[in-house]
């Protein structure tokens, strides 16, 4: 676990260090509060998004905090950062958490050495789905096709990597995950050095800033799972959901409909952060809703339903604490089930 750790730390060192401010930051005050604001790496959508949701909360918080962006090479390199003291909230997701709290995968032997992720706050569902470059296309007839061969599952240590890995078990084939920088996705498939990669819309409406850029520099075609595919993942306890390729990508795919696997995105906090500033931050998200989906549609679900996608985000992994501030929200909403639990401050 200390190499894992180590070279997280490493790789994120030309990223981390120069944080990327998207508030207006003040001058420095000793009262004003770091808030420190982990994400996956510049091309993920996760940090494509952070400064809508930025700028919402350094507008409303004035000078009580200062509100930072910081990239990191995965979405477990900054969920690690988090629960090591190093930011306050880490961008993650229902397949992350559920690896924390198991202590598997990447978390093995792992222990924090601030505190655990909570349930904080959920915004949004990802859906991945699978690809091939179109000139190999009839190659490609179902998901089993891709059993051993060299795929770029998105980044590793990305949660749409790792769903795809619960995917891959689901149906109990070999995956064999050819690393990559995504910025050459589109080369890679031109190329041949991946026969396949692994692609996600948000909420079926919006597409990575790499995918954006790789779709505009290769034709691609999505490959459907089969019916049998579809039925054992199900069985396996995934959801399979469609969704309309020409909403989020400006080329045809091949198909009408699109087979993906969704997954919850959220950012999540420790249990030592204020109670005060969560709470206030999710009626911040609340009631400026509309300006977030201005800023981008994958907001959408959350419009809809905001409440109840913060209930549906705890419901997915109902043994993991609820952070007090999120807890108060959910009561204040009538959408609190006293069988969850509120977590106390590991500090």
């Amino acid at each position: 676990m200390m190499k894992l750790r180590n070279a997280l730390y490493l790789a994120a060192a030309t990223t981390a260090v120069s944080a990327v401010t998207l508030a207006t930051i003040q001058p420095a005050d000793a009262q004003r509060q770091s808030m420190r604001w982990n994400t996956s790496d510049v091309g993920s959508y996760g940090y494509a998004v952070a400064s809508s949701m930025v700028d919402l909360l350094d507008q409303a918080l004035g000078d009580e905090y200062t509100v930072t962006v910081h990239p990191y090479p995965s979405t477990t390199a900054a969920k690690i950062a988090t629960m090591d003291g190093d930011g306050e909230i880490s961008y993650t997701a229902d397949v992350g958490m559920r690896q924390l709290y198991d202590r598997s995968g990447p978390f093995e032997g792992y222990e924090p050495t601030t505190g655990e992720l909570v349930h904080t706050f959920y915004a949004y569902p990802m859906e991945t789905f699978l690809v091939v470059s179109s000139d190999r296309a009839d190659e490609f007839d179902s998901w089993s096709d891709f059993a051993g061969e060299p795929v770029f599952y998105t980044p590793a240590g990305f949660m749409n990597w790792l769903n795809m890995g619960r995917i891959f078990n689901a149906l109990e084939l070999d995956q064999n995950h050819v690393e990559i920088d995504s910025a050459t996705t589109a080369d890679a498939l031109e190329a041949g050095s991946i026969v396949g990669a692994a692609a996600y819309t948000t909420a079926g409406a919006s597409l990575p800033t790499y995918w954006r850029e790789a779709e505009l520099r290769a034709d691609v075609t999505a490959v459907n799972p089969t019916d049998e595919e579809i039925e054992r993942m199900r069985a396996a306890g995934l959801s399979v959901v469609e969704i309309n390729p020409s909403t989020a990508f400006s080329q045809d795919l091949g198909v009408d409909t699109v087979y993906a696997v969704p997954i919850f995105f959220g950012y999540n906090v420790r249990a030592d952060m204020d109670e005060e500033i969560v709470y206030d931050m999710l009626t911040v998200f609340h009631d400026n809703i509309d300006a977030l989906v201005e800023g981008d549609p994958g907001f959408r679900p959350l419009a809809e339903d905001f409440v109840g996608t913060q209930a549906a985000g705890v419901a997915g992994n109902p043994d993991i604490p609820v952070h007090p501030g999120l807890a108060r929200f959910l009561q204040e909403h009538d959408a609190w089930d006293d069988s969850w639990t509120i977590a106390d401050d590991q500090s």
